[in-house]
């Protein structure tokens, strides 16, 4: 069948489901991807069926031939989104509909289907309702949600597949990053790179990550906590993080974020930050920042702050900077009363702690 506007999930219960007391005792330090619920939601397609048979049904292993086109040419892309508790007992999305479309545009450059915006969101939001009870009820708990999609039809030969499978996991979070730290530290890498022009670099797709953690080891090596990357083309302009956008704050209160032109991801947490900067009445600059100017701006203390953003670990202060270069540290190596101030003020609306003037709150359960 095809899926009209109003799509319904069949559900299947799971027959396994896991027990009220050990949910609880899971639930006390999830850390970050690795308690996962009881259910997913799953969509099928086919060129002659269009999506069919969406369903919430138990979590369980996939069963995949060999020869399934994601394993040989790699068409796959995925989404990260959290649900947060509610004040008033319920649960909500953050900013769902922006996620919704950042999948379709990662599909275009995939060369995959799009899935139809309120399929997407009602797949998440059947399965909020399914799992509440799997939030973290404390600071930094949610439910990170994975909707993801790949190809499935079985050929070996480079084009589209014509079958895909959607899906939407849940796992129990708390804090993505652990020990305590007050900021983290960063390598630059020279000999990576993690997009190029014209390539991948703004869908979000795995191969884009897999490309990443070679940098990633390489930094953990040199005792920093993530790696920075630079433009592929002069390998000087700071672009991302493995996994982050990044900001810099300057002494007169001013902020600066690479633009988007193709080779970084168009962050949701990045857009939600330069809208509340600006509404806050700071000036914030969408422009090309050298990893030289950086080093100055740091040392010579026209650099105050610098943090990074993302779903996972929504803002987290930056303190120092390491490569084959040299190093340097930024401010006191600790969150800055800007980060904090619009780290406060994202927290606070995603949890409902705090009026929602952009309605990017939707509460679901």
């Amino acid at each position: 069948m095809s899926l009209g506007a109003a799509p319904t999930f069949a559900f299947e219960p799971s027959d396994d489901m896991v027990a009220v007391d050990e949910r609880a005792r899971r639930l006390i330090d999830p850390g970050f991807g690795r308690v996962f619920t009881d259910h997913m939601a799953i969509i099928r397609y086919s060129e002659e069926k269009g999506w069919h048979d969406p369903r919430i049904t138990a979590r369980q292993p996939l069963q995949m031939d060999p020869g399934a086109a994601v394993l040989h040419y790699a068409q796959e892309i995925f989404e990260g989104m959290k649900a947060y508790h509610r004040p008033n007992g319920g649960a909500a999305l953050f900013r769902p509909d922006a996620n919704a479309r950042r999948f379709n545009a990662s599909a275009r450059r995939l060369a995959m289907p799009e899935l139809p915006e309120e399929l997407f969101l009602e797949s998440v939001r059947a399965l909020v309702r399914t799992e509440k009870a799997w939030i973290p009820d404390n600071d930094d708990g949610a439910l990170y949600l994975r909707p993801f999609m790949f190809a499935s039809e079985v050929f070996l030969g480079v084009k589209p597949s014509h079958e895909y499978i959607y899906m939407v996991i849940a796992s129990s979070v708390g804090a993505y990053f652990k020990g305590g730290a007050p900021s983290v530290s960063l390598w630059v890498t020279r000999e990576y790179t993690r997009a190029a022009p014209g390539g991948t670099g703004a869908a979000k797709c795995g191969g884009n990550y897999a490309n990443s953690l070679v940098a990633q080891a390489e930094a953990i090596r040199q005792g920093c906590d993530q790696v920075v990357f630079l433009d592929a083309v002069e390998r000087r302009w700071v672009e991302e993080l493995g996994g982050m956008n990044i900001f810099f704050v300057f002494e007169d209160g001013s902020m600066q974020t690479p633009p988007l032109t193709g080779t970084i991801l168009p962050g949701i947490t990045r857009d939600s930050i330069l809208r509340l900067a600006r509404d806050q009445g700071i000036t914030v600059r969408e422009e090309p920042y050298s990893i030289e100017q950086w080093k100055a701006d740091a040392e010579s203390g026209r650099l105050t702050e610098a943090f990074a953003c993302g779903t996972a670990a929504v803002v987290t202060p930056i303190g120092s900077v390491k490569g084959v270069d040299g190093g340097f540290t930024i401010g006191g190596q600790s969150a800055g009363p800007l980060t904090q101030r619009l780290r406060a003020s994202l927290v606070d609306i995603q949890r409902g702690q705090a009026p929602d003037p952009y309605g990017w709150v939707e509460q679901i359960a």
